[in-house]
């Protein structure tokens, strides 16, 4: 999305980036709540399946998979939706059908292309927590995470600027897996030595 809503492209189109990626952060929100609360919900249905240790030893196991998932031990595809978002509703509705619409597919982290195991570790461990609502909350946390990279963007108002934009991010990507490395494998350890002290 970065690549196609930002204020040139949405100057070109006569719309105002502002109104655009307003909702765009929205609607990834919204799409990431409604995510987190229906798997809280499936939890909280689930009800005792797990003991308290149990899944605290579960989050744990998750967090080194996705540890190896990111570094690719296995050299195994993660299951993925092989779609993007419909580039065309930039050119049929308005800005904030599409600004929305995009949002709510991408803040769910599942309707388009997953890029890291981290994404569904994260919707495992709030089905484990079985709670509606810290569900609703952990999911718009996340809409609100994944749709703030588009505000990296608001500079961005001439050819020039976009290409050395996207050299830019291009140059953090070693940093970028690096996270995507350490956050679960830091997370894991965290909960582990939590539950051990507890």
């Amino acid at each position: 999305m970065l690549s196609s809503i930002h204020p040139l492209g949405e100057r070109t189109r006569g719309n105002s980036w502002g109104v655009t990626a307003a909702y765009y952060v929205f609607g990834s929100m919204v799409g990431g709540a409604a995510l987190g609360a229906a798997l809280g919900a499936a939890g909280l249905a689930l009800g005792s399946a797990l003991k308290a240790s149990e899944s605290v030893i579960a989050g744990a196991v998750i967090g080194v998979l996705v540890v190896a998932a990111s570094l690719d031990l296995w050299h195994v595809r993660l299951p993925s939706l092989d779609r993007q978002v419909d580039e065309t509703w930039m050119t049929r509705y308005r800005s904030w059908v599409y600004g929305g619409g995009y949002g709510f597919q991408l803040g769910t982290g599942v309707m388009t292309f997953v890029k890291t195991a981290s994404v569904y570790a994260l919707w495992v461990l709030v089905l484990l927590g079985g709670s509606i609502v810290g569900g609703l909350i952990v999911g718009a946390w996340f809409g609100l995470a994944r749709s703030s990279a588009l505000l990296t963007v608001a500079g961005v108002d001439d050819p020039g600027a976009l290409r050395s934009y996207f050299r830019r991010m291009a140059s953090l990507a070693p940093a970028a897996h690096l996270v995507a490395v350490a956050g679960p494998l830091v997370a894991a350890i965290v909960v582990l030595l939590g539950w051990v002290v507890t």
